[in-house]
């Protein structure tokens, strides 16, 4: 009797302890799906990022932001889809003014002197007055149209010697006064022009959805040369949907046709170009001779040799890369379409930390797997003619097409998740 009493304690003791295990090993599970979100951001990664990076406030607009910010003078300036265009105090993340238009803002701000520039939907080129976001003049267009579904952007407009340039969906790339929004000349090229023009040594640089890249001269619009892409199987056009940089007398941009390509700027002979596994849309980022860019649908942030072409390191992610780089002392910062905004080590490629929008947190789960891979079923349905309704589902990830900007010391960006963010690193 007094070993089955003996026998009966045991086990009484070891189902409790079996209780207890199974109990914490829920709360441990519980306690990783939760953290599931965060754990994301440590793609090729193992040390912990929560620590590096906290938020120091985010703005709510109406709609989705594809836009990238400005800062000038201590404010924020960003256009959303909702129409309006914000002035966003930087110390609090108050609104200070917005202005509105009758079309979706899907481009950046250029400001010179106190006024600012953007173009939206509605067809019309706008200024405004920086301090209260009164209207000084607007120009219309011959209107606007989009391209395809992933032409997410319109042409953001570039001062230089009292002259507004910006592109068209109307094919043409203007040239305005800035004083006075008075037409100064036009271009017309084959298709739409939503890539941004580039001013450097009296040219203007610019791409066209009919794919060529321009060179003009910024007093008069006069060609001074063009370059056709080499095209792709599925892109025969090679069409330019995004802007080129300018660094040391070559000008960089990519292409639908899988290409990103190295110019002579003054006589636009090919230096180099090189064959990516998917569409470069992002402007290419320069600097330490070193060009950095992202692709679409190879999901791939890439730096190479800026002089050769030849690839330096590689950073994958799990959805496309849209927005370009942008780089304060040996850190570049982007944004992804999965809703994190990365920070690289520019020597290595090494991440240093992401950070994750509100709505990548939220619906993470819907698009990407426990794999942290993009769904299957979601690419199927893609391949299969859904391409609209899987697009739709990913922006729900607060994507981040935005471009961010780094002013003393804080990061600012928008994203899909209608939010303009600001961030500080610890």
């Amino acid at each position: 009797m007094k070993r089955i009493g003996i026998i009966k304690l045991l086990l009484v003791v070891l189902v409790a302890v079996l209780s207890f295990t199974t109990v914490s090993s829920a709360r441990t599970d519980m306690r990783r799906f939760l953290k599931f979100p965060k754990f994301t951001c440590r793609i090729n990664e193992t040390k912990p990022t929560e620590d590096s990076v906290t938020l120091k406030w985010k703005f709510k607009t109406g709609d989705k932001i594809y836009s990238s910010p400005v800062t000038y003078n201590g404010v924020t300036y960003i256009g959303s889809l909702d129409g309006y265009f914000y002035a966003i105090n930087n110390k609090t993340g108050k609104e200070r003014w917005k202005y509105k238009t009758t079309g979706e803002i899907r481009s950046t701000a250029a400001i010179s002197g106190k006024v600012l520039y953007f173009t939206s939907t509605d067809g019309y080129l706008y200024a405004l007055n920086t301090a209260s976001g009164k209207l000084v003049w607007k120009f219309k267009t011959e209107g606007e149209k989009q391209y395809d579904i992933w032409d997410y952007y319109l042409s953001s407009p570039a001062v230089y010697n009292n002259v507004v340039y910006f592109g068209s969906g109307d094919g043409n790339l203007y040239a305005l006064d800035s004083k006075t929004g008075k037409k100064l000349w036009s271009f017309l090229t084959g298709d739409v022009v939503h890539a941004s023009p580039v001013i450097s040594n009296g040219m203007v640089y610019f791409g066209s959805f009919d794919g060529y890249f321009y060179a003009l001269d910024s007093n008069n619009g006069k060609l001074k040369w063009k370059f056709k892409t080499v095209g792709a199987t599925w892109f025969p056009r090679g069409e330019i949907q995004g802007s080129a940089s300018v660094h040391d007398g070559i000008v960089y941009f990519g292409s639908r046709d899988y290409n990103i390509y190295a110019l002579d700027a003054n006589t636009g002979t090919g230096k180099w170009n090189h064959k990516m596994p998917s569409w470069v849309i992002s402007t290419p980022t320069v600097k330490d001779d070193k060009v950095y860019f992202g692709t679409s649908d190879a999901y791939t942030f890439y730096a190479m040799d800026a002089k050769s072409g030849h690839q330096k390191w590689t950073f994958s992610s799990n959805l496309g890369i849209f927005g370009s780089g942008t780089i304060v002392d040996d850190t570049i910062y982007f944004g992804n379409f999965n809703g994190k905004l990365y920070a690289l080590d520019t020597a290595m490629g090494e991440m240093n930390w992401c950070y994750q929008t509100e709505g990548s947190i939220k619906n993470y789960s819907q698009v990407i797997d426990e794999n942290d891979k993009f769904r299957q079923d979601l690419l199927d349905r893609y391949w299969n003619g859904e391409g609209k309704e899987v697009f739709d589902l990913i922006m729900t990830l607060g994507s981040i097409l935005s471009t961010p900007v780094v002013e003393d010391g804080v990061i600012y960006f928008g994203s899909t998740d209608g939010y303009l963010y600001a961030l500080e690193e610890n």
